[in-house]
């Protein structure tokens, strides 16, 4: 551990904010291309959705097991070589010759990106061993966590509209480069933090599970939910769950240990995130929907909106974090909780006479919101487990933040489907029409579906504020008694 200190921690972090940042932005950014490669490849739309859904999955499967990894072999060595290898995959999926090859390099970018996301949060947890600075430099990385999502859209259409869908990918060749000279400069070989053989069979059964979940998130609406795909999913990710829960409760060296389901401060963690970034992934699917849909806005101008939300959790991140040592984290998330359903029920209001004015209040406010609870939220997660454990709380927190960006878009997007056919016969039968010319019928029945649809859009994002009361609730789980830090600088939190 004192290789690590002979560096600031703060380069630390700058350092594994960078990786952050490039992990993030390419889970986001290929969205905006798939018009352009539906072109080159001639695929179908449903196709060109697992351009996407192939990174999803490989990511989500793989976080926990990084994580794992981290604590056995030392966060340093994954991180790296991690890296290396986004930076390999990204310039071969930009020079991919015909889909299948792309969707086989979307996959393996998940696979190596999984690790970046647990493996930084422990070596910032390492790094820093003064609970509040500590408390700090985890919410500024929730927070780039975050915006990274946001601003993925925003260059991905910058860069399709100048230059290429190619380069989506190739841009991680100069940032990537950036990175990986910061992190040889920078982080230190950190000592493993655990003991013992990885347990491959666990793996491979926790995948499968997770597997079968995200893939019915990511494609049950167009399956439809109790189609005969949806319904094996269900089927596989529920057996494969149990049958990790029974391998895995006796096993010496678990990937998921168990028993942090017994521990109250986990579960609220876990809980609060999962709905925070369901909330925050449903809107941002959402919404640039209904600008191009409805306001005639272009990729570049849908990825502005998103600005005043990346903005609001870089200010406030900071802020919540050092709030959290003088505000009891409970108190604090609840509030930022709060915050955000208040921003997304601002949005209930828009119509098709919205501006780009109309989004900048309240996803402000929605970003502000979260960015309060980040670094308590991710605190608690390394400061509730002993520090051999850190890596795998860590794998957790970013898994369900996974999960719950999925759910977020599967419940927004088939809500909203299920609003649309509700409001259109509702508002077909409020409406009145003195003629029976056939233009004007025709004309009529398309101003039905426009408003049933405007409508509904606003009707989503009431739903959105009502999931984040729920969280602000689940907040109130969350509690604190720190004793004084080990010899390792690690404070636990007693239970």
């Amino acid at each position: 551990m004192n290789s690590v200190r002979q560096v600031s921690p703060w380069l630390v972090l700058v350092t594994v904010m960078v990786g952050t940042l490039l992990i993030g932005l390419d889970r986001t950014v290929a969205s905006i291309a798939v018009p352009k490669i539906i072109d080159d490849f001639g695929i179908t739309v449903s196709a060109a959705s697992w351009i996407s859904t192939s990174y999803i999955i490989s990511n989500a499967v793989f976080v926990p097991v990084f994580g794992k990894l981290g604590d056995l072999y030392g966060n340093k060595v994954i991180y790296l070589w991690s890296f290396v290898g986004f930076i390999v995959i990204s310039m071969l999926a930009g020079l991919s010759w015909n889909f299948a090859s792309l969707l086989v390099f979307r996959a393996l970018q998940g696979l190596v990106g999984a690790a970046v996301y647990p493996t930084a949060m422990s070596l910032i947890a390492k790094s820093f061993t003064d609970i509040k600075a500590r408390a700090q430099a985890l919410g500024i990385w929730s927070a780039s966590f975050a915006a990274s999502a946001v601003i993925g859209p925003l260059l991905g259409g910058y860069l399709i509209d100048n230059f290429s869908w190619r380069f989506v990918f190739y841009i991680n060749l100069p940032i990537g480069i950036v990175g990986l000279l910061m992190t040889l400069a920078f982080i230190r070989a950190d000592k493993p933090s655990a003991r013992g053989a990885f347990d491959y069979l666990g793996s491979i059964i926790l995948a499968v599970a997770i597997s079968g979940a995200v893939l019915v998130l990511d494609q049950g609406e167009s399956w439809g939910w109790i189609s005969l795909s949806s319904v094996a999913c269900y089927l596989t990710s529920a057996v494969f769950g149990y049958i990790f829960y029974l391998y895995e409760r006796h096993h010496p060296n678990p990937i998921i240990d168990f028993k942090f389901f017994r521990n109250p401060i986990i579960v609220s963690v876990l809980l609060v995130s999962f709905i925070s970034f369901g909330g925050m992934m449903g809107a941002m699917f959402i919404l640039p929907v209904f600008s191009q849909s409805f306001l005639g806005f272009d990729a570049f101008k849908s990825g502005l909106l998103f600005v005043p939300l990346a903005v609001a959790l870089f200010i406030f991140a900071p802020i919540g974090a050092k709030l959290s040592s003088t505000i009891h984290p409970r108190y604090l998330v609840a509030f930022g909780t709060l915050v955000s359903a208040f921003g997304l029920y601002l949005l209930h209001s828009i119509d098709a006479a919205s501006t780009a004015v109309s989004f900048i209040l309240p996803l402000g406010i929605f970003g502000g919101g979260l960015a309060l609870g980040m670094g308590p939220l991710t605190t608690a997660s390394t400061t509730a487990v002993p520090q051999n454990e850190v890596g795998m709380s860590s794998g957790l927190l970013n898994l369900a933040r996974n999960i719950g960006g999925a759910f977020g878009i599967a419940i927004f997007g088939t809500i909203l489907t299920g609003l649309i056919n509700k409001n259109v016969l509702q508002v077909a039968h409020d409406t009145i029409i003195n003629s029976n010319a056939p233009g004007i019928l025709t004309e009529e029945r398309a101003l039905v579906v426009l408003k049933a649809e405007v409508i509904s859009y606003g009707q989503v994002f009431e739903f959105g504020a009502g999931a984040m009361v729920l969280g602000a609730l689940a907040a109130l789980l969350l509690r604190r008694h720190d004793r004084p830090s080990n010899e390792n600088g690690h404070a636990f939190v007693e239970i």
